[in-house]
């Protein structure tokens, strides 16, 4: 049976939806990482090199079942876009799960108490992603 015009070609099964995850790091290197992770595991993925343009596409994709973010990014931090999604009434019950390769428990802390849903720390491993998919809102 095939899908209605305009349907999802990556979703799989007819009437089964996609969970849609935004990927937001200003490294090509480490947003080519975690978003071959993240389709690897069937996920559809939207990845972004900013905070800034994260929270445009936020405000014309309601679609968006997660958001990973690195912490350390030029204009807007990853810990800065977690506040703006949890602050929205729009988009606060969006999970936002944090990378970062410093290891740093004062940083982490901080992310989880703002309601970050995990903190990742880099390189990303598959059983990472493995362990997000319990924390995703359909």
């Amino acid at each position: 049976m095939s899908s209605p015009r305009g349907g999802d070609k990556e979703g799989g099964r007819d009437g089964e939806r996609q969970i849609h995850v935004l990927a937001v790091d200003d490294s090509s290197v480490d947003r080519a990482v975690i978003a071959k992770l993240l389709r690897s595991s069937k996920y559809r993925v939207t990845a972004v090199d900013s905070a800034k343009k994260a929270l445009e596409l936020l405000g014309t994709e309601p679609n968006v079942n997660m958001i990973i973010t690195d912490y350390s990014m030029p204009e807007m931090t990853g810990y800065e876009l977690l506040k703006r999604v949890k602050e929205s009434p729009t988009l606060r019950e969006i999970p936002v799960v944090i990378m970062s390769s410093e290891n740093d428990p004062d940083k982490i802390n901080r992310c989880l108490e703002e309601g970050a849903e995990d903190f990742l720390l880099k390189p990303v491993r598959p059983s990472d992603v493995s362990r997000l998919c319990g924390r995703m809102r359909s």
